[in-house]
């Protein structure tokens, strides 16, 4: 980011300048971009920018800023450069350990309590939750601080994610109910489970890696280049951690249990089939707010 060091640079001038650099560098999102990074260098808020519009910037804020553009010009994401992203109006840790939270996750979180409003009015009140692969928690945390009663243990096979988490939990103040655990999928709970009894969870929930290694290459270059790619990608067909789920659940289900999992957009009918293989009773899918098939939950028909 080449400026003249005695131009004065105000909040909408640089602004414009940035948004068309970044778009040019390929950023979708060249506006929302730096307007988020020079809220952070400034300590205010997205409004109070286009109230200030007219604020020159001090050298140091526009030093700092400069250094943000060209790490985000570079592909890094603006998650990371804040570390933070808000999920489900919780502000929460994000590093390049986890994966970034997506809006279209939320629709996980709310299908989860549906499903949990459903068990306190058949009087389990106190549901059991299972997380595979929790990556910052959101999730998990989301659930916990929305449902007073739920127990949640949440799971993920990186340990350096599990930090991110242990985080995320703590700030949230719902250690109390969450645990955390380090493991591969449903490995832990085949046997006598963590609970302390075979299906002992009432609803298990995930969102699996599902990016097919086909698919790799045509991912935007922040993803395929700084997030986690364990969290992202799922296989040849882009279904192994589904497909683990699916033959193992059921083990770990208490009776009329269920697994809601996310959805990459086209994997219903291969997600779906899994599950009913595997003896589930049956299956519902919730589209997001773009119609896509977002979020599948399968029925234990015990």
């Amino acid at each position: 980011m080449k400026t003249a060091s005695r131009e004065t640079w105000t909040v909408r001038t640089i602004l414009g300048w940035t948004a068309g650099f970044l778009e040019q560098r390929g950023s979708a999102t060249g506006r929302l971009d730096a307007e988020l990074l020079l809220a952070r260098v400034l300590g205010c808020d997205r409004l109070r920018l286009f109230l200030d519009h007219d604020r020159p910037l001090l050298d140091g804020e526009r030093d700092r800023f400069r250094e943000l553009v060209r790490l985000r010009a570079e592909g890094r994401p603006v998650a990371y450069l804040l570390g933070e992203r808000e999920f489900y109006s919780l502000r929460l840790a994000v590093d390049d350990r986890v994966l970034i939270p997506r809006p279209e996750t939320e629709h996980l979180v709310d299908v989860a309590l549906e499903w949990l409003a459903r068990l306190a009015e058949q009087g389990r009140g106190r549901p059991r939750v299972l997380e595979v692969g929790t990556g910052s928690g959101c999730v998990a945390v989301a659930l916990a601080r929305q449902h007073a009663a739920v127990r949640v243990v949440a799971t993920d096979l990186s340990r350096s994610a599990l930090e991110v988490a242990r985080a995320n939990v703590a700030a949230c103040g719902v250690g109390d109910r969450v645990r955390l655990l380090a493991a591969d999928a449903l490995e832990p709970f085949a046997g006598a489970g963590l609970e302390g009894r075979t299906g002992g969870f009432d609803l298990i929930v995930s969102n699996p890696p599902y990016v097919a290694t086909s698919e790799r290459e045509a991912l935007p270059r922040d993803v395929r280049e700084h997030e986690p790619p364990e969290a992202l990608q799922g296989g040849p067909e882009g279904l192994d951690l589904y497909r683990r789920l699916a033959a193992g659940a059921r083990r770990v289900l208490a009776a009329g249990g269920a697994v809601i999992v996310e959805l990459g957009a086209g994997r219903r009918p291969q997600v779906e089939r899994l599950f009913r293989e595997a003896g589930f009773a049956s299956s519902q899918v919730t589209r997001d707010y773009a119609r896509v098939e977002r979020v599948l939950t399968a029925r234990e028909g015990g």
